[in-house]
């Protein structure tokens, strides 16, 4: 693989994970963005945007996990009622890094979590190649 393939990858990665943390940003322009300019890497690039916004959505739940664990106040009544599941909801602008620090506040099973955040985040990335193509 050329080093420029690597270096567009590399970003993606970076883009895609602090995307999902508490920092402001989206990485779909630049995955789309790099499936317009490099359709070929389409399969490596879903992979590793899937990959960078999972581990910024868990670094947001390791996060919440870290705060003291007082009074739950009634916002968190979606997380509980759905537990990790709600997780699929993860990708969505602002709600989502609530959502994955709620998990983390609650205490969910981190493995469960890890799988419905992938599942979430990982559907939005193939729906929008799919839209590209």
């Amino acid at each position: 693989m050329p080093e420029t393939d690597l270096i567009l990858l590399g970003s993606l990665l970076v883009s895609a994970f602090l995307a999902a943390t508490l920092l402001p940003g989206g990485s779909e322009a630049a995955f789309a963005g790099l499936l317009v300019v490099r359709p070929e890497l389409a399969l490596p690039a879903l992979v590793l945007a899937t990959l960078g916004n999972t581990a910024g959505g868990m670094s947001t739940y390791a996060l919440g996990r870290l705060l003291p664990r007082k009074e739950l106040p009634p916002r968190l009544e979606l997380v509980r009622r759905y537990g990790s599941a709600s997780l699929l909801l993860s990708w969505l602008p602002v709600v989502g890094d609530g959502l994955c620090a709620a998990a983390g506040l609650l205490r969910l099973n981190w493995f469960a979590c890890l799988v419905w955040m992938a599942i979430g985040k990982g559907t939005r990335y193939l729906v929008l190649a799919w839209a590209l193509n």
